[in-house]
């Protein structure tokens, strides 16, 4: 089909609110490595990697070889029936998780990864206790899902479950309490205690939170947030379920897992996104102790099927032997290093941050007031096309560029994407 084809039977035949990126949306008919070609033959540099969901790169041979080679030879089994895909995936999860976390649960998305911690968290504290979210995370788009989830655009509905409380965000460049690093003191996660002293009974379930903030517009907590804030948390019952969506397998470079930078080791973590390298799979990984209060009947019919299995162990094989962790944190430096330096020529870069191969540009109107600007953020998405340069958007206010190449990127792929994107920038002064 041609692009046009493909669009008016998407508005005949989907949801209208199928969201597409661009006042022309692209489409695509195949990808390699980096580079998608659409259905004018014009090719991208993939930037942004399915919204880090493309690990490695698309199609990768290592990993497609595998998953075709699968599909010959058992396509599905659900999770009532056992087999060595499966069992060898929840093994290798178990060396990859952090501290005692060595029990796996097999679903199909983060969403639902996230639906089965907050799940197990209250069945381990008897099946009472709030959840303590963060401002600005974004956890899916289940009913629950979106109730934890601190971003009113994606709250599609007005509050449907109770229970969910809502923790002031590490946002250091917009500070909710008017304060600076270091001399805050931290307060935003202090201020855990007091809300769980007045907005809930005394003892919580849980607290579920990203290492780096995704959809929040990349983030990144300051250095010992954690560590107060998990702390408060464990003094009221509760415990840590970290959020490795996006984080996770390498992202954030130098360690396997977003958490493992800032030195704390949650009960529960989960996995999603470019844990296969673009097949739909999660994962839920507990302490023993705490898998172990999920009890009664409990089922996934697609949670890690053969093939979604063998594609993700065949991601963390080549994460493995290819170093990509340590690859992900020299070259989300070269990345840094040339996006401060544009932050330098255009005042409308408010701030550059992230970590890894997880970096964003928020923008703004001035730089003094720090006003968000996602006119400018959606220009920049429409100039970054026309070069040929994939990027992505989020934040509260829609004017964060977020950009996550798989992480093979080479030194050229790099180079390429740095040159088209000070161009798209050049035009928006």
């Amino acid at each position: 089909m041609d692009r046009e084809t493909i669009l008016q039977k998407q508005q005949q035949y989907l949801f209208p609110c199928t969201l597409n990126y661009y006042q022309q949306p692209v489409a695509f008919t195949e990808g390699k490595g980096l580079w998608l070609k659409d259905t004018c033959g014009k090719e991208y540099l993939d930037f942004f990697g399915g919204i880090l969901t493309v690990s490695l790169g698309h199609c990768h041979p290592p990993v497609t070889e595998k998953i075709v080679q699968q599909l010959g030879r058992l396509q599905h089994t659900s999770t009532l029936y056992p087999n060595q895909w499966i069992v060898s995936l929840a093994e290798k999860m178990a060396s990859i998780a952090p501290g005692g976390a060595c029990k796996t649960y097999l679903v199909n998305s983060g969403t639902e990864a996230d639906e089965t911690a907050v799940l197990l968290a209250r069945m381990h504290a008897g099946g009472a206790g709030d959840i303590l979210a963060l401002r600005h995370c974004y956890s899916g788009r289940s009913t629950l899902a979106i109730n934890l989830s601190a971003h009113s655009p994606w709250r599609l509905l007005p509050t449907q479950v109770p229970g969910i409380k809502h923790a002031h965000a590490p946002y250091c460049y917009r500070c909710s309490m008017g304060l600076e690093y270091p001399s805050c003191d931290l307060r935003c996660a202090r201020d855990i205690e007091e809300l769980i002293q007045t907005e809930t009974n005394g003892r919580i379930a849980a607290f579920i939170a990203e290492p780096v903030l995704g959809v929040g517009g990349f983030i990144v907590p300051p250095p010992g947030y954690f560590q107060v804030a998990v702390a408060i948390v464990r003094k009221y019952g509760g415990i840590f379920i970290c959020d490795e969506v996006q984080t996770g397998f390498g992202r954030t470079g130098g360690k396997m897992n977003g958490i493992e930078h800032w030195g704390v080791e949650p009960e529960v973590l989960t996995y999603a996104k470019g844990m296969a390298n673009g097949l739909p799979i999660g994962a839920a990984v507990a302490t023993e102790q705490v898998a172990a209060s999920m009890q009664g009947l409990t089922i996934s019919t697609f949670g890690g099927n053969p093939v979604s299995a063998v594609a993700a162990l065949a991601t963390i094989e080549t994460i493995e032997s290819r170093g990509v962790v340590q690859r992900s944190a020299e070259m989300g430096a070269i990345l840094r290093q040339a996006l401060d330096e544009l932050a330098d020529r255009y005042s409308f870069i408010g701030e550059v941050r992230g970590m890894g191969l997880m970096q964003a540009l928020e923008l703004v109107t001035d730089p003094s007031s720090r006003e968000p600007s996602p006119g400018k953020a959606s220009a920049l998405l429409e100039e970054a096309r026309k070069e040929g340069l994939l990027l992505g958007k989020g934040g509260l206010y829609g004017n964060v560029i977020r950009i996550a190449p798989p992480m093979l990127v080479s030194a050229d792929e790099m180079n390429t994407a740095i040159e088209r994107l000070g161009r798209g920038l050049g035009r928006l002064t």
